[in-house]
C-alpha cells in the first residue's frame, strides 16, 4: 500500500521561498549590522589614546573629558561617519551596476566612472589650482561627464527607431575609457611639480583622513536624495532582472528604468569619490559578498549597503593599526589589497565553471536580450 506525497502549489513554493530568503536575509542584517558596531566601537577607542567602553559611552553622550571629548568627538568620530557613510555610496552604486547591466564586472571602479571623477579632480588640483571644496565638484563633474559618454557610445539603435543599452557594451567601452583616463592621468601627474604630484597621489588612493563635519554634511545629504530614489526604484531593477521582453510586458519601460537607474548609480560613485577619493574595489566586491552571505543571486541593497560600510571602516581602522611606530596607510591601500586577489578569485571560480566570469556564483549574467 503506498502512500502519496502530498504536492504544494506553485504559489505555496514561491511563497515559502520568498519567506525563506526574507529571514537569512534579516539575520544577515542583524549579523552585518553588529559586524558595524564591533568596528565602529574599536575605531572610536583604540589609539595611542585608548578611550575604555563605558568612556567612550559616556563621551558620545556628551559628559566626556575635555581630552575624550577632543580625542573621540573631533578626531575620530567624523572620520567614522565619513567611512560608514562613503562605504554606503560605493556599495549601492556597484550593486546597481552589476544588477541594472547585469554584468559582474560592471562596476564604477572598473568601467571608468570613478577614474573620470579622479581625473577631473587632479586636473582641478594640479593645473586649475583648485581648493578643497571645487575639487569634490570637479570630481563629481568628471563622474557625470565620463558616464554620459560611456552611454552615448554604447548606445545601439533597433528598428522602429528605438535602442537600448546592452550591458557588455557598456562594460567594454567603460574598460576603455579607463584605460584613456589612466594616460590622462599619468600625463597630468608626470607634468605637475614634485609636492603638487605627491598630493594627488594621495588623494588618488583614496583616504578618509582629515574628514571634517562639513564633508559629512555634503554626503550625507546626498544619500539622504538618492536613497529614496533607490527605493522607489528597487521594484522596477527586479523586472529589469527578467531581462528587457518580460519587464516591458510587465508595464517597466527597460531602457527609460535603466538609464535612471544607472543616473542614480553614477550619482553615488561620484559623491563618494568627491568626498574620499576612488576606494578601490569598495563598489565591485560589496554586492557580491552580500549575495552570498544571503544565499541569492536576486537584490541585497541593504546588505550590500552594510558589506560597503564595513568594508571601508574595518580598512581605515586597519589603516591606522597595520604598521608599527604609529604610521598610517591610506584606506584605499587596504581595499586594494582586499579586492585585488578578490577579482582574481572571481573570475577564476566563474573559469572552472565553464561559463567564464558572467557565470559566477551569487552575480546576475549579463543579458542583451531586448537591447542588441
Amino acid at each position: 500500500m503506498s502512500t502519496s506525497t502530498p504536492v504544494l502549489a506553485p504559489a505555496a513554493v514561491l511563497g515559502a521561498a520568498r519567506g525563506a530568503r526574507r529571514r537569512r536575509e534579516r539575520r544577515t542584517v542583524i549579523v552585518l549590522s553588529g559586524a558595524v558596531l564591533v568596528v565602529a566601537a574599536l575605531s572610536l577607542s583604540v589609539g595611542s589614546y585608548s578611550v575604555a567602553v563605558p568612556d567612550l559611552l559616556r563621551t558620545l553622550a556628551g559628559q566626556g573629558t575635555g581630552a575624550e571629548n577632543f580625542i573621540v568627538l573631533t578626531l575620530r568620530l567624523p572620520r567614522l561617519v565619513l567611512a560608514l557613510l562613503t562605504g554606503v555610496a560605493f556599495a549601492l552604486s556597484g550593486a546597481l551596476f552589476q544588477t541594472v547591466l547585469r554584468n559582474p564586472l560592471a562596476s564604477p571602479d572598473i568601467v571608468g566612472v570613478t577614474g573620470g571623477a579622479s581625473a577631473a579632480a587632479v586636473l582641478g588640483m594640479l593645473v586649475l589650482g583648485f581648493g578643497s571644496l571645487a575639487t569634490a565638484f570637479a570630481a563629481f563633474g568628471g563622474a557625470i561627464l565620463v558616464a554620459t559618454v560611456i552611454y552615448l557610445l554604447a548606445w545601439r539603435g533597433r528598428g522602429g527607431g528605438t535602442g537600448g543599452v546592452a550591458g557588455y557594451r557598456f562594460v567594454l567601452i567603460g574598460v576603455g575609457i579607463a584605460f584613456m583616463v589612466q594616460g590622462l592621468l599619468g600625463y597630468l601627474l608626470s607634468r605637475a611639480e614634485l609636492r603638487d604630484a605627491q598630493d594627488a597621489l594621495t588623494w588618488l588612493v583614496g583616504s578618509v583622513s582629515g574628514a571634517a563635519w562639513p564633508e559629512i554634511a555634503v554626503v550625507a545629504v546626498g544619500l539622504a536624495v538618492l536613497l529614496p530614489i533607490v527605493w522607489m526604484l528597487a521594484p522596477r531593477l527586479r523586472a529589469l532582472q527578467l531581462g528587457d521582453d518580460l519587464a516591458t510586458s510587465l508595464g517597466v519601460g527597460a531602457e527609460r528604468n535603466r538609464l535612471g537607474l544607472l543616473i542614480v548609480a553614477v550619482a553615488l560613485a561620484a559623491l563618494g569619490t568627491a568626498m574620499v577619493g576612488p576606494l578601490a574595489f569598495v563598489a565591485f566586491v560589496s554586492a557580491p559578498i552580500a549575495r552570498r552571505l544571503v544565499g541569492t543571486g536576486g537584490l541585497s541593497l541593504v546588505p550590500s549597503a552594510l558589506v560597503g560600510a564595513l568594508i571601508v571602516s574595518a580598512a581605515d581602522f586597519a589603516s591606522q593599526h597595520l604598521l608599527p611606530g604609529g604610521l598610517q596607510l591610506p584606506a584605499g591601500v587596504v581595499t586594494g589589497a582586499i579586492g585585488a586577489p578578490y577579482l582574481l578569485w572571481l573570475l577564476a571560480t566563474g573559469a572552472a565553471g565553464g561559463s567564464g566570469a558572467g557565470s559566477t556564483r551569487g552575480i546576475p549574467r549579463d543579458s542583451t536580450e531586448g537591447t542588441r
